[in-house]
């Protein structure tokens, strides 16, 4: 039955393409679809004719409301579709497990001498990126191979070719030296794109220039660049003996698979190129439990191809699509050449290639269950050791840490992470600006930070009775183990804190003291000490340097904005409002300076001649 509140939002959905938001009660998107007719799509849902699957029954129950987007067209309604997933990540909605961005190797082309780093963001900036991947370390083992095949720069030198002497990394054959002059700007060049087109899989070009080239010095009698060109062919050719010949048609093609179980699903995609197989990658979906094969497989094609650096002419897939057509079309308007196919082959090579992707799909899931479950297994037992020790009534299921960070009573900054299940759950972090501790004060500035943070609790608490009301999930529950970094000073501030709100009897508090993980409990004269090879003290260990960790970014970035600050407020004319809007626009003290009058008068309240005063004293 259609409720009050859905029935008028049906009457009004327009018959045109666009996306529509299905949200629960407490306003959360649960899923993002994508309709050419958002009207006859969105209705089908909650008639009593739909046949719907257990997924879309359980779904359509929590819906409480529906917002919908209308576009020009299905292609448009597609894209925005995968950017609302990205966005919001709805429950319903299949998506990739990692909320990280995935590494890329990137060439640095735009540049005179171009580098090859590592970046987790794809930009349109005429450079070139290869990926993703899914474990940056495998990129960089990458890249030390290449390296020693194309021994690209790795320093920040401003190349002229005019060096007295080029680094350790020369004499090491690791660079070729541009900075003294060793190569020139057009054939260091000619390497670094013989670099892209090995990341590509075409190796046949480099070999055949190669041997070309060696051939060439041989006749000239230049053994030495011979034997240095026949070097780097026996190198790349030990490389290519691993990319084993697939397919004989040459086509570019990504091979498509998949593993699930009863709660993840694993899909595997090999990299074919030129017939070889130049690599393979794994990603773990989020939301396939109730999701058709279909579904999962079509989910992962539009959000791998969003982030990928490049679009091979053809994608095998274990099974059919429903908007096969319309992502062809996508995928085509993402690259320049020939027509993107979408095919899931019947017999023959290409089904083979399936089943293998698929093989190693179930072998890599498998795998993956082995970790998490021996990673589970450890968590469980470190809780249960803390709740011996601690004597806790309970495993320690949800444990908040605190921390503080400043540099002689400067930019003083505090931490709140919080382990759920005994891993962390940096959804619920939260960092926080010492507001009213001035010098170097870590007791009283502990507790301001814990008195802000159970002011939070009390006042979630207080909105959750109102009707309508949600609870905080960060600050709304009191953990169920609290540690503070420090001895029994900070535990003593943060007993006052809890006996404030009421929650000294309720919260367990301990002390970490640093270096030998020494737990001060109150009301206890001497230290808890777990056994130094336990898994308790392993979390223990864990917790405590993520605090730390969180609380250091903070004071650096606290630090950095007060230098900023600082070298903004001395200059005449500039008060705390426009050095804000300053840094809102600009971003930091470099955008500034670069920034034309004519921008910086953009500013309210910056004037032509405050304008000019900026630019003369920065």
């Amino acid at each position: 039955m259609v409720s009050e509140r859905i029935s008028p939002i049906l009457q009004g959905l327009p018959a045109k393409p666009g996306c529509y938001l299905m949200k629960d009660n407490t306003g959360h998107v649960i899923y993002v679809g994508k309709a050419i007719h958002l009207r006859n799509r969105v209705r089908s849902y909650f008639q009593a004719s739909a046949n719907l699957g257990r997924k879309s029954s359980e779904m359509i129950s929590h819906v409480a409301d529906i917002e919908w987007i209308v576009v020009g067209s299905e292609l448009e309604a597609l894209i925005l579709e995968m950017n609302l997933i990205k966005r919001h990540r709805p429950k319903y909605n299949v998506h990739l497990k990692d909320d990280k961005r995935y590494p890329y190797i990137k060439v640095h082309w735009a540049d005179s001498f171009p580098k090859v780093t590592v970046t987790r963001q794809v930009k349109d900036d005429g450079n070139r990126y290869f990926g993703p991947y899914t474990s940056a370390w495998a990129v960089h083992q990458t890249l030390d191979v290449l390296r020693k095949i194309f021994p690209f720069l790795t320093c920040d030198r401003v190349i002229t070719g005019e060096d007295p002497r080029a680094c350790l990394y020369y004499d090491i054959k690791l660079c070729l030296a541009p900075c003294i002059g060793a190569i020139d700007q057009p054939n260091y060049r000619a390497m670094i794109n013989d670099l892209s087109r090995f990341l590509r899989g075409r190796t046949e070009p480099i070999i055949g220039r190669l041997k070309e080239e060696m051939a060439r010095a041989s006749a000239e009698l230049d053994y030495e660049r011979a034997a240095a060109l026949r070097d780097h062919l026996i190198a790349i050719e030990k490389v290519v003996e691993g990319q084993k010949v697939i397919t004989q048609d040459k086509i570019d093609t990504d091979v498509i698979a998949f593993a699930r179980d009863e709660k993840d699903a694993c899909v595997q995609i090999f990299f074919i190129r030129g017939g070889k197989l130049i690599g393979r990658e794994y990603f773990v979906l989020a939301g396939t439990h109730q999701a058709e094969d279909s579904e999962l497989v079509e989910s992962f094609v539009k959000q791998f191809y969003t982030e990928a650096a490049q679009i091979p002419r053809r994608v095998l897939l274990p099974t059919e699509i429903e908007e096969a057509r319309i992502i062809e079309t996508w995928l085509q308007s993402r690259q320049d050449g020939p027509k993107v196919k979408l095919v899931v082959p019947h017999r023959g090579v290409k089904k083979d290639l399936v089943r293998l992707a698929t093989e190693n799909a179930v072998e890599t899931l498998s795998s993956l269950r082995a970790r998490w479950e021996a990673d589970r297994s450890k968590h469980v037992q470190a809780l249960a050791e803390l709740q011996e020790v601690l004597d806790l009534p309970n495993p320690p299921n949800r444990i908040e840490c605190y921390d503080i960070s400043n540099l002689q009573g400067t930019a003083a900054a505090g931490a709140m992470v919080v382990f759920s299940q005994g891993a962390p759950n940096k959804k619920l972090y939260r960092k926080y600006t010492i507001k009213t501790v001035s010098g170097q004060d870590d007791f009283a500035s502990m507790e301001e930070l814990l008195d802000r943070r159970f002011r939070r609790w009390q006042s979630s608490n207080e909105k959750a009775r109102e009707p309508g009301g949600k609870l905080d999930q960060a600050f709304g529950l009191v953990p169920d183990l609290l540690i503070v970094d420090g001895g029994k000073g900070q535990l003593g501030r943060a007993a006052k804190v809890l006996d404030k709100y009421g929650l000294v009897e309720e919260v367990p508090l301990v002390g970490l003291a640093k270096g030998h993980e020494e737990l001060y409990l109150l009301g206890e004269l001497d230290p808890v000490i777990l056994p130094r090879q336990s898994e308790g003290i392993y979390l223990l260990q864990r917790i405590r340097d993520e605090a730390h960790r969180f609380a250091l970014k903070q004071h650096r970035t606290q630090r950095r904005h007060t230098g900023l600050a600082s070298r903004l407020d001395s200059i005449l004319g500039i008060g705390p409002a426009r050095r804000k809007a300053l840094l809102r626009t600009f971003g930091d003290l470099e955008g500034i300076r670069h920034a034309g009058v004519e921008e910086l008068m953009a500013i309210p309240g910056v004037t032509k001649s405050l304008a000019e005063r900026i630019k003369a004293e920065l």
